[in-house]
């Protein structure tokens, strides 16, 4: 019998025997963030006036970039900090750090092509082939915008996203134990799961990391296998991060078998893993077309 005074001893030892709510606060934090500060990140500076914010100066995208590159670290912060288990606290720290650098990098990048789509820059173009880039001279200044666009959509990209995914699947390896009366996903998660699963698809095809992100499922998914062989079970946190990833793999799918024989984006998307962004789609079919 474990009496007030030793309950904190008692709880280290039987950590197996706790009941684990699901943490709808932060599940729902991160949800809304991912959707105002990131996918509304180019949304609100088409709306808002451009005289509101010169070209000289930070734009609200801009402003919604640096709000999350300090927000979102504070949340995946203490969603480790509610981890049921313990977690190698080394290793995500590392991972936040590099995480911000990643995100930083893409923060300029980002602004500076925004800057580039208002003077007649098109997405779904390589950076050789806009109308606006093209004839500049000297010719070096294309190698430099090429440079500009690596630090963006490539370097920034995997600086930002491979520490996501390691703290993501460091979170769900402890999601897992031996207890009989593990909280199952309760009806909020379900809730949740669209808006999340959504996110996570614009967040793949977008950011170009379909790649990264089927691996990130695949060691997701070998992990459960692995820990449901050893008779552990996951628990409903653990449960709405794979049904989210599970989902997103099937949007994804969709969204490639949609564009799969479209001429244009298939000339800047070559090859067989062919995953075109949403921004390049809107510029060429729907802004396009007005």
């Amino acid at each position: 019998m474990c009496f007030h005074s030793t309950a904190g001893v008692c709880k280290e030892n039987a950590p197996k025997k706790e009941r684990r709510p699901f943490h709808f606060d932060l599940w729902l934090c991160l949800t809304l963030q991912n959707w105002v500060l990131d996918f509304g990140r180019p949304i609100a500076m088409i709306v808002l006036p451009l005289e509101w914010f010169p070209l000289n100066k930070p734009s609200v995208g801009d402003y919604f970039h640096m709000i999350y590159n300090v927000v979102a670290p504070f949340l995946l912060l203490k969603l480790m900090e509610r981890a049921p288990r313990p977690v190698p606290h080394t290793a995500v720290h590392l991972c936040i750090i590099t995480f911000v650098m990643g995100a930083s990098i893409h923060l300029v990048g980002d602004s500076i092509n925004h800057r580039l789509i208002l003077s007649g820059y098109q997405l779904h173009l390589s950076v050789r082939e806009n109308p606006i880039i093209k004839d500049l001279k000297p010719a070096s200044l294309i190698d430099s915008f090429e440079l500009l666009y690596f630090y963006d959509e490539h370097l920034g990209h995997l600086m930002w996203y491979i520490p996501f995914f390691i703290i993501v699947l460091i979170y769900f390896r402890a999601c897992f134990s031996d207890s009989d009366h593990q909280e199952k996903m309760p009806l909020s998660g379900w809730l949740l799961l669209g808006p999340s699963s959504l996110y996570y698809w614009y967040l793949a095809t977008e950011a170009q990391i379909t790649g990264l992100f089927l691996l990130a499922f695949l060691a997701m998914f070998t992990v459960r296998i692995f820990q449901q062989r050893k008779g552990l079970t996951l628990d409903g946190n653990g449960s709405f991060l794979f049904y989210s990833f599970s989902v997103t793999v099937l949007l994804v799918s969709l969204w490639v078998a949609y564009l799969w024989d479209d001429p244009e984006l298939r000339n800047k998307y070559p090859g067989l893993f062919y995953v075109p962004e949403p921004w390049s789609y809107y510029t060429l079919h729907i802004r396009g077309n007005h």
